[in-house]
């Protein structure tokens, strides 16, 4: 118990002084290829510690692997690469089945999301000579056509059908914009924003992260007024959370989950503290509403990497 609760006061401590900046988001660095891998954990079965083998890696793949997202209750999609280029792969959680659902010689696909209402995804893709648009790929065909002409989007979240959230890049920095499909308009309602679009449980809101100043915050947005709060503060070096069905806001940090639970805590704690040998570096996230199933994305040890 001793040890359990000094190693927990060891990893809060050294959260609580973390010192990492930010890095300016720039066109130019909007992808970075890191080697990194696709990760599944089951909150339901896991406890505070959790042992390697609650861990799966579901990209198992040498480059980077990024950007996953929930198609189904038992469908993945997110960015790999293969044959040095990045494309979207589908991956099935019951049977480990890999389908690609993009092959665009000259550029590569990020973010893949599912459109509301359909069964066709949207990603961003970039090309080779700069060109970075938002487009939609047929399921079955894999044919695909800008949704934003005009726009150099980031990341983006699909409030639905009509009406999309988007990080869009201005200048060195990124503007949260709600565009209105059908009419073709586009408002912006935030700048300075990171990658983090996500809608809140339970309430007709987005989160965003703001980050000026020095410092990150996460706010929420009503897409149809624009009206913003503030949430929290983001802990040091975080960019990336996700939501949990009952409110909970998680964040990543090295090898830990920290949660926030807005109007009930007021500070960070520990949720999860997955094994230092396993994984570090936890980036993006993503919880089924249904299953209690989180996907993330971390890099894998360097020590581990080089055991035979």
């Amino acid at each position: 118990m001793t040890s359990s609760l000094a190693l927990q006061k060891k990893r809060s401590d050294r959260f609580r002084i973390l010192l990492v900046l930010f890095l300016a988001t720039t066109p130019t660095l909007i992808f970075s290829q890191a080697d990194t891998e696709v990760f599944l954990l089951d909150l339901v079965s896991t406890t505070q510690e959790v042992d390697r083998s609650e861990i799966r890696n579901l990209s198992q793949n040498p480059g980077y692997d990024n950007q996953p997202s929930f198609y189904n209750d038992s469908l993945v999609l997110f960015s790999s690469t293969r044959n040095g280029q990045t494309d979207v792969l589908a991956y099935t959680l019951s049977d480990h089945g890999k389908v690609w659902k993009t092959d665009t010689p000259g550029g590569g696909e990020y973010s893949p999301t599912r459109i509301p209402g359909s069964e066709d995804f949207s990603a961003i893709r970039l090309d080779e000579d700069g060109k970075q648009l938002l487009y939609m790929y047929d399921w079955k065909t894999g044919k695909s056509k800008p949704i934003l002409k005009d726009l150099k989007v980031g990341y983006h979240l699909w409030y639905s059908p009509e009406l999309l959230v988007s990080a869009v890049l201005v200048d060195d920095r990124m503007d949260l914009v709600v565009s209105h499909l059908k009419s073709d308009t586009h408002y912006t309602f935030q700048k300075n924003v990171g990658r983090s679009l996500l809608r809140i449980p339970h309430t007709q809101l987005v989160s965003f992260v703001n980050r000026e100043g020095g410092k990150s915050e996460l706010k929420s947005v009503d897409p149809v007024s624009g009206a913003t709060e503030v949430i929290t503060d983001l802990p040091p070096g975080v960019q990336d959370v996700c939501w949990l069905m009952d409110g909970r806001v998680l964040a990543g940090s090295g090898s830990t989950l920290w949660q926030f639970y807005p109007g009930i805590s007021d500070e960070w704690t520990v949720f999860r503290n997955l094994p230092e040998d396993e994984v570090e570096g936890i980036t993006r996230m993503a919880t089924h509403y249904a299953t209690g199933v989180l996907l993330f994305v971390a890099e894998i040890p360097l020590n581990r990497k080089q055991e035979p």
